[in-house]
């Protein structure tokens, strides 16, 4: 039962790692390590296919080995976050609203700047 939660989690969290991608606002690469973490625990199959992915396996290795993010994943993120910070002016109910979301990203990018980066 155990290994069928961590399954379950491992698969939830892609689709939504998968939904970030797509969706302003929601970030992907939090989701991807989670889902690398269940898999490890409840889909061995899962967790390679992630591991060999292009796009997210060097991502997640680094990340679990040494804790670190490429130059290319933190600009990217800067970029996404910038453009999410400025579409949500445009929907949010209320000003203070989009200011409390462009502070927490804000946050989040500090803390992502402030990781070490692999080495070559």
């Amino acid at each position: 039962m155990t290994r069928w939660l961590w399954a379950l989690l491992a698969w939830t969290s892609l689709l939504l790692g998968i939904l970030g991608a797509l969706l302003p606002v929601m970030p992907t690469v939090p989701f991807i390590l989670v889902s690398a973490f269940a898999a490890a625990r409840g889909s061995q199959r899962l967790r390679g296919w992630l591991l060999r992915h292009p796009q997210f396996g060097r991502a997640i290795l680094d990340w679990e080995r040494e804790g670190t993010v490429s130059r290319r994943a933190k600009w990217l993120a800067t970029v996404m976050m910038a453009a999410s910070g400025i579409g949500v002016w445009f929907t949010a109910p209320r000003p203070w609203m989009a200011a409390t979301v462009d502070a927490v990203m804000a946050l989040v990018l500090l803390w992502l700047w402030r990781r070490p980066e692999p080495r070559p």
